[in-house]
């Protein structure tokens, strides 16, 4: 009896061993999305469509956006694009969203830059298509969520370095493009973090543009007008001006500069020492969980109630922070591509 009980507890083994070992090689199998004939779950998206929505596609910001949006069709096998303007021009953008309203895909993630993009937005929800916003947010759209940044803690974060640097006393001025959402919470929370500091003074804010050579022009400007300035907390992409202007200004060291983003000519003027620190986006998971919000909308739905369309129930995030990390010369190489 013994002998039995032995023989069918080592056959029972034997089989967990076999599918154990089969199970494994399955998921390597599956693994990547790349030439995967079905994605997670076993689901054949092959024929999904998801598009990003850019204006000033050209700029050196938006190069993780990009990988971000290569990535998705990889890990999920299926299809995606990025559209846009190259340059920063709304009618465009607008054509754009007609354009891929009409191609009926499957989700569509879009940088909330202006107001006037709400219609577009709502259009889209109208249509079908899940829409997300990401990197700015129209929360006045009908947008299903909001994946970036959340820019007023991303502030306090380029305003808590810059009051370390000065060692909480100076003068420091911010630059960005003030008309836009992101920026304006982004130097709320600099000046927030200020407030803390009685020996900081913001002296000026002053705008970009979001062009580098405004950011530039209006840079030199501030240091005639400032000429003992302690630092700038630039708060868009156009720190490369700003670094521009301090140097030819004969400044570059004695004006602690803290910037924003991950461009190669900021992580250079970092190792240079023209621009002291930067605070870096996770830009590339801004278009990627967006898209996986309206993939999963489409194939794991989940119900929150009987009838989640009648509920009234989204069934998605409200708001996704995809982070932000301080980058100086202490961590500089492990961001240069």
């Amino acid at each position: 009896m013994k002998k039995h009980v032995k023989f069918l507890l080592c056959l029972v083994i034997a089989f967990t061993m076999v599918f154990a070992f089969a199970a494994c090689g399955n998921q390597g199998a599956g693994g990547g999305g790349g030439g995967a004939a079905a994605g997670p779950g076993g689901i054949d998206a092959s024929d999904d469509l998801y598009i990003g929505v850019y204006a000033a596609s050209a700029i050196d910001y938006f190069y993780d956006h990009k990988l971000g949006v290569e990535q998705f069709a990889k890990d999920y096998g299926v299809k995606t694009e990025f559209l846009g303007p190259t340059d920063y021009d709304m009618s465009a953008v607008v054509a754009t969203m007609d354009q891929s309203i009409a191609r009926k895909p499957d989700g569509i993630a879009i940088i909330g830059w202006e107001e006037s993009l709400i219609p577009s937005i709502d259009k889209a929800i109208a249509a079908g298509i899940p829409t997300v916003t990401m990197d700015a947010d129209l929360p006045d759209s009908k947008r299903i969520c909001f994946v970036g940044t959340g820019n007023y803690a991303a502030g306090k974060l380029n305003g808590q370095a810059m009051a370390d640097l000065l060692g909480g006393q100076g003068t420091v001025a911010l630059v960005g493009m003030v008309t836009l959402s992101n920026i304006s919470a982004r130097m709320d929370g600099c000046r927030d973090v200020f407030a803390n500091y009685p020996g900081i003074e913001i002296v000026d804010t002053i705008t970009t543009e979001a062009d580098e050579t405004v950011a530039a022009t209006n840079t030199a400007a501030l240091l005639q007008k400032f000429p003992n300035l302690d630092g700038i907390c630039t708060l868009d992409g156009t720190s490369p001006g700003v670094a521009t202007a301090v140097r030819e200004a004969g400044k570059a060291g004695q004006i602690k500069i803290v910037a924003f983003d991950r461009g190669e000519n900021v992580l250079e003027a970092i190792e240079e020492d023209w621009i002291t620190a930067t605070v870096v986006q996770q830009t590339a998971l801004m278009p990627w969980y967006s898209f996986l919000v309206c993939y999963n909308l489409k194939h794991f739905p989940v119900s929150m109630s009987s009838d989640n369309e009648a509920a009234g129930v989204s069934g998605v995030p409200g708001d996704i922070d995809t982070g932000v990390i301080l980058v100086n010369k202490d961590n500089v190489k492990y961001f240069k591509r």
